[in-house]
């Protein structure tokens, strides 16, 4: 009776808990206020792709739901939906997820007005509407937004002037509003970088280049320095006026001196200084600025028993926050001095700006006098690499629709980085041990923008190739220079490895294949041998699928660079077009051959490279 007596009272406070939770977001009538916002901002749009699929009226919490993130106390505290091909508006309904940190609406189609109402999101950090066809006056309501720290709103048709309220905001760190057809005068918005490049009306009179406004120049009434009167003769005239001068350039100097000081210091500490206090809360944008005793003590004082995997980045940890969340934390390689700073706020600002479903999303860092470190969501189902070869009941985890899928999800957040992504992002390294895969098995890119962090840090060395022998694009190892095509051969050598299930550096050595997977495909394509190909795991696969998959991956992976299709291109013959065309396209170019009139092989490029001296697997498996 007793034992029954505690179940109940414990099943009784559960349920209180529960109730407090969902609580928190229903109306006096039940209704979640905040499923009602979303839905009436989904009815405003126009969804191609049915990225808002699983939005439901009927849902409780719309936590789960894509596309949305929330905070430990439950309230919707992200909108995420750039690059989703949206047309529509944006409802003033917003105005009701009154904790909104971040809103990313980037690169899509949206139209109309930009709603006034965002001028009440009162916790909101980072609003990017860029790229889309918003048009009218900006909100004269976003100088209410006290904690907003990036605004985008570049690449739209907004007119009229630039708000004055912006000027009263002083947590600014990006105001980009370039591109419009904005005009009248500027307000002195203070903000580390302010762009307004692209607005005619505006750079008309403010010069050719308006991409950067600074303070207005000083300027001195006409009759400031005439003399007082003539009584003293014409050289004493002259003295006066000699001097008078000579005063007003010294004051000139030292006042443009005084500016640039507080101009440098002011840039130079925007990077928090390591030796003072600092409140551990402060954000970077919608980025968490940890301070490193919390890192230590959520990865048990970086205990080995908790590495997720490692590489020429540094060292993955999962941990555990306080508040029982989940995070991986990459502690990054030989960030022992304190130079690079700037460069390491400027990347890590770069890489916290692109958000898509299919890129590891970075929710902080922590920098110290000796460290540099990265916080990322944990992957449940580690990676591509991690997964090849695990079996549930005698069967792949990785069957040929999940590999098809990643296939897919990884060539989007690729597109995203390359043509999306503002600025574009080149990966470098490419491979089944960078794509990560979350609770339902989606590819999310990893590591994306810290080849640049690397190159940050070792700037002085000029013969090292970033990334992971049998992955690296001929032109990278001849040369040293990447591209966006890089990227893309390295795409290629992932869908081999999805469907050989084996790794690109260690396949064939057995077989005196100089253990080059991509020279081995190539000969048992031309021999029309694909069935050697296939992962011996895969026992259904779709035939047709897996030779179309091998062609896209012989087109990534063609020698000259101007010849792989780009990522855009990629997706669309993965979604089923054009992918004849391109390969009937492929077999017309010329094959290079090597000085003895044989065709080049990939192992030739890797023998003959005078860079490899620092190829590295930059990330290791998770």
């Amino acid at each position: 009776m007793v034992r029954m007596f505690f179940l109940v009272c414990t099943i009784g406070l559960v349920f209180l808990i529960l109730v407090g939770t969902v609580s928190s977001t229903l109306s006096p009538t039940g209704v979640n206020y905040e499923v009602v916002a979303l839905m009436a901002i989904k009815n405003e749009l126009e969804d191609p792709y049915n990225a808002l699929e699983n939005w439901d009226i009927n849902s409780v919490d719309p936590c789960s739901w894509r596309m949305i993130t929330c905070s430990q106390d439950g309230y919707v505290s992200a909108l995420g939906l750039p690059s989703q091909s949206l047309t529509g508006k944006l409802s003033p309904a917003i105005q009701n997820l009154t904790k909104l940190e971040s809103v990313l609406l980037q690169n899509n189609a949206i139209s109309g007005l930009i709603p006034a109402e965002i001028g009440k999101l009162e916790m909101l950090q980072t609003l990017d509407l860029s790229n889309n066809k918003f048009i009218g006056e900006i909100p004269n309501s976003l100088g209410d937004l006290k904690n907003l720290n990036y605004l985008r709103l570049n690449n739209n048709s907004l007119t009229g002037r630039c708000p004055d309220s912006l000027a009263e905001l002083e947590g600014l760190t990006l105001v980009d509003l370039s591109f419009n057809n904005l005009s009248g005068s500027v307000p002195k918005i203070a903000a580390r970088t302010f762009k307004i490049i692209g607005n005619p009306l505006i750079c008309r009179t403010a010069g050719a280049n308006c991409s950067m406004v600074s303070p207005e120049a000083l300027s001195f009434p006409s009759d400031a320095l005439k003399g007082q009167s003539n009584s003293g003769g014409k050289g004493h005239h002259l003295a006066i006026t000699f001097g008078a001068s000579f005063g007003a350039a010294l004051l000139v100097i030292a006042i443009i001196g005084l500016g640039f000081w507080w101009w440098y210091r002011r840039n130079r500490q925007i990077f928090f200084d390591v030796n003072e206090q600092y409140d551990p809360e402060t954000c970077l944008g919608h980025l968490k600025r940890y301070s490193f005793k919390e890192l230590r003590s959520a990865t048990n004082h970086f205990n080995s028993k908790n590495i997720l995997g490692q590489g020429g980045f540094g060292i993955v940890f999962k941990g555990t926050l306080n508040d029982g969340t989940l995070v991986a934390v990459k502690r990054l390689k030989d960030y022992t001095i304190t130079a690079g700073e700037i460069q390491f706020q400027t990347e890590v600002e770069t890489i916290g700006l692109a958000v898509h479903r299919n890129l590891l999303r970075l929710c902080g860092f922590c920098s110290t006098e000796n460290e540099r470190l990265l916080v990322y969501p944990y992957m449940p189902n580690g990676s591509v690499a991690s997964r090849l070869k695990d079996h549930i009941h005698g069967r792949p985890v990785l069957d040929w629709s999940r590999r098809r899928n990643i296939a897919l999800g990884t060539a989007r957040g690729l597109l995203y980085l390359h043509e999306q992504c503002d600025p574009k992002i080149i990966h470098r390294d490419v491979k089944a041990a960078n794509i990560l895969l979350d609770e339902d098995f989606e590819a999310v890119v990893g590591d994306f923008g810290l080849a640049k962090l690397l190159d940050h840090r070792d700037s002085h060395v000029t013969t090292a190739v970033r990334g992971t022998v049998g992955h690296i694009a001929p032109e990278y190892l001849s040369t040293g220079q990447s591209s966006e095509k890089t990227d893309v051969f390295g795409y290629g050598i992932l869908l081999l490895e999805l469907i050989t299930g084996q790794k690109a550096l260690d396949f064939g050595r057995a077989s005196n294949q100089k253990g080059v997977m991509l020279d081995w495909v190539k000969k048992l394509h031309q021999e029309g041998k694909l069935n050697l190909l296939v992962d011996s795991d895969l026992k259904n696969y779709d035939v047709l699928e897996l030779g179309e998959m091998v062609q896209v991956a012989l087109l990534c992976t063609q020698f000259n660079p101007s010849n792989r299709p780009k990522m855009s291109e990629v997706l669309r013959i993965l979604e089923g077009d054009g992918l004849a065309e391109k390969w009937e396209d492929s077999q017309r170019f010329d094959t290079p051959r090597s000085r003895s009139g044989e065709p080049l092989q990939y192992s030739d490029y890797i023998e003959e490279s005078s860079l490899v001296v620092e190829a590295m697997e930059l990330s290791g498996p998770r």
